[in-house]
C-alpha cells in the first residue's frame, strides 16, 4: 500500500479496511489483522494501526474482543450503501484534489472521467 502524503495514514488504512469490507474480502465475523502483523506488513508505527482500529470501532464498523482481536461487526452495522457513498466520496475528493494540483479544471476531470469509462466497458 502507497500513502498518500496529504491524508493522515490512520485514515487512509481506515479506508483500506472499508475497501475490502465493499469488495467482500472482509465480511461480518471476519478478524482484521493483529495490530502487529498489520503495522508490520505496512511498514508504520503500531500505535498508527491502533489509532485506525479505534476509529473504526468508534464508528461501529469493528469490535474488539478481549484476548481475542478485532473482528467486523454484524451485517446490519456494515450497512453497505452508505459505506460505499463514504468511500466513493473520500476517494473522488481525493482524486478531484489530486486534478487540481495538477492544474486540470473540472470540465475537464468530468470528460476524462467520462472517456475512461468509456474505455472500461
Amino acid at each position: 500500500m502507497e500513502f498518500d502524503k496529504n491524508v493522515p495514514i490512520y485514515i487512509q488504512i481506515m479506508d483500506e479496511i472499508k475497501h475490502r469490507i465493499i469488495a467482500g474480502a472482509l465480511k461480518a465475523g471476519d478478524k482484521v489483522p493483529s495490530v502487529r502483523d498489520l503495522a508490520e506488513e505496512l511498514k508504520v508505527n503500531p500505535n498508527t494501526i491502533v489509532r485506525a482500529y479505534q476509529e473504526l470501532e468508534r464508528e461501529r464498523l469493528t469490535e474488539t474482543k478481549r484476548g481475542m482481536g478485532t473482528f467486523i461487526r454484524g451485517e446490519k452495522e456494515l450497512q453497505g450503501d452508505k459505506l460505499k457513498e463514504e468511500i466513493g466520496l473520500s476517494v473522488a475528493k481525493a482524486f478531484i484534489q489530486k486534478m487540481h494540483d495538477a492544474g486540470i479544471k473540472d470540465d475537464e476531470i468530468v470528460l476524462f472521467i467520462k472517456k475512461a469509462i468509456d474505455e472500461e466497458n
